[in-house]
């Protein structure tokens, strides 16, 4: 059975054991302080209680950043990150935001291809913003 729901600071082991088996993005110490940021919601895709994905956006007046996105990998290309991405896309829509924005490495094609099916437009790079050297694309998801 599938859920999603917004998860709390108890939680944020596992939000940590998630990134560092995927993604690899935050410390201990920037996951805990992830819950705590105003405007913040870290939500998580669960699979017979178990947390096999997550994300987390921040909302500024009608603008959203997703600020981390991953799945499990062994439960990646299973539509679970579709399920997730349209729970975050109908809660934008719930609270009139006007504008979803990302950050994804230009390498990472498989990540490009899966916002591009959610219409997620390129609007920018920043250079070498990765410690590989690797740039980051910007995306952006406009919401009429």
């Amino acid at each position: 059975m599938i859920s999603i729901k917004e998860i709390d600071q108890k939680d944020f082991e596992l939000c940590y054991k998630l990134d560092s088996a995927t993604i690899c993005l935050w410390t201990k110490k920037q996951w805990q302080s992830e819950f705590n940021k105003s405007g913040t919601k870290v939500v998580a895709i669960l699979l017979k209680k178990k947390i096999i994905g997550i994300y987390v956006v921040q909302t500024i007046i009608d603008e959203a950043q997703i600020s981390y996105f991953s799945i499990k990998q062994k439960f990646r290309r299973k539509g679970y990150g579709s399920q997730l991405m349209t729970y975050l896309i109908k809660d934008c829509e719930k609270l009139n935001i006007k504008k979803l924005l990302l950050e994804v490495s230009e390498t990472n094609s498989i990540a490009e291809i899966f916002y591009c099916k959610f219409n997620f437009l390129t609007v920018g790079r920043r250079k070498n913003y990765y410690k590989s050297g690797a740039d980051a694309v910007l995306k952006e998801k406009k919401f009429t």
